[in-house]
Parts: structure tokens; sequence; C-alpha cells
């Protein structure tokens, strides 16, 4: 992808190649998404809340332990412009504290390259 689609394109794409590679890659079965970006309610963003969603936490997590760490944390932002926020950087320091790949990947075809590299460390 060239163009500068929305985040959530961008995301999409990514899911949808992953969805179709674990069929090969089996590894990319075990790639999900954190829901932190959704857009719902104010008593539906106090429950989430209250259930335990955290501002900042990464868009998606690659539950496969690879190249010495426990998981790889991605943050999907759109080929340009979008910012990461303190509270991201905030997320990003801890967990990378703690064992994690975190990467902040701008557009589909980074974040393509960022796993395939990861699962092959």
């Amino acid at each position: 992808m060239t163009s500068n689609y929305s985040e959530h394109i961008e995301q999409r794409a990514l899911v949808a190649w992953a969805t179709i590679q674990s069929k090969t890659i089996h590894e990319l079965a075990s790639l999900f998404s954190v829901p932190n970006g959704a857009y719902v309610s104010k008593a539906q963003a106090g429950k989430l809340k209250s259930e335990g969603l955290k501002a900042g936490v990464p868009d998606l997590f690659l539950a496969i332990p690879s190249g010495g760490h426990s998981g790889m944390f991605i943050e999907m932002k759109r080929v340009t412009g979008g910012i990461v926020s303190e509270a991201q950087k905030e997320w990003h320091l801890r967990l990378s504290d703690n064992g994690y790949k975190v990467v902040v990947c701008r557009g589909f075809d980074v974040a393509k390259e960022e796993i395939i590299k990861y699962l092959k460390s």
C-alpha cells in the first residue's frame, strides 16, 4: 500500500494478510487486536475501563515468543501523520522493559515486514 490510508484501513489489511498467511505461517493465527481506539458510547467506555481497558496499549499483539522476546506488540499508524501519544510511549517502554518486542509501524507494508523479521529471529 503506498497511499496514505487511515490507520484503520492499514490495520485491516494487515489482519487480512495475516489471516490468509496463517494457513502456511501458523504463528500468524496468534495475532489479535486490542480495541483501544474503538469509538463507543460514554457508558460503554466506562464499562470497558472497569474491565481493564487502558489508554495507550498497542493496537495488535502477536502472542508468539521469538528472538528472546515474549511476544510482539504492534502500534499501527498511517503512513504519514499519526502521532505516538505519551500514554503509548509509556506503554511501549513498560512492555519493552518486560521482554516484549514493541514496534510502531507506519502502514501495512512496514508492519508485514516487521512481523516477518520478528518470526525469523
